[in-house]
């Protein structure tokens, strides 16, 4: 794996969050080498003048006038379920192309359905006829089994799980190693704690 950036024949990316889940979203893009990573945009990186990995923070993460032609795809890799759902709507409108990412040790049915702008991590299970809603996150090692749903910018923690047919509301968050039994909806924007089982 290199940390550069790779051939410019590729699709431009520009990732949205320098944080802890933005620099694991970076690094499954570095891996799979489907893209070139431009950089990032994230207001506290981009003060601090730093860079990623030798990367550029190219400018506060809502300034994305500043970016087009510098880019043509991105992502919002951003754990907080509002505020992606915000920036991912901003990039939308500003013309670019919402893209995904899926890391390359994470295992997706190909009978699943992907939204726009998901990423999903390390480890993760993605099963059959499962769907994503766009903006979705499934955290390393955690499962979404089949038929179960994540609705728009649901987010599943670290080793979060869904048994076959449960429903994740749109906005609403699994921390780490919480768990819905088969067929369980849970409400829009409800948060459970870690190790919570409904």
């Amino acid at each position: 794996m290199t940390d550069t950036p790779q051939a410019s024949g590729k699709p431009r990316l520009l990732i949205v969050g320098a944080g802890g889940h933005g620099r694991s979203v970076a690094e499954a893009v570095l891996m799979t080498d489907h893209f070139n990573l431009v950089g990032f945009a994230d207001d506290g990186a981009f003060a601090r003048g730093e860079a990623v990995w030798g990367l550029p923070v190219l400018g506060p993460a809502a300034a994305f006038e500043n970016y087009v032609g510098q880019v043509t795809h991105a992502l919002v890799a951003i754990g907080n379920n509002p505020l992606r759902q915000k920036l991912f709507a901003q990039l939308q409108a500003a013309g670019f192309a919402l893209t995904s990412v899926i890391h390359p040790k994470a295992m997706v049915s190909p009978r699943a359905q992907l939204g726009a702008g998901v990423a999903v991590m390390a480890g993760a299970i993605v099963g059959t006829e499962a769907v994503l809603g766009e903006g979705a996150i499934v955290n390393c090692g955690a499962v979404v089994d089949h038929h179960a749903q994540v609705h728009a910018f649901g987010h599943l923690g670290v080793n979060a799980c869904m048994a076959g047919g449960s429903v994740l509301g749109a906005l609403a968050w699994m921390q780490a190693g919480s768990a819905l039994g088969y067929g369980v909806q849970v409400a829009a924007e409800t948060v459970l704690k870690p190790g919570e089982a409904r």
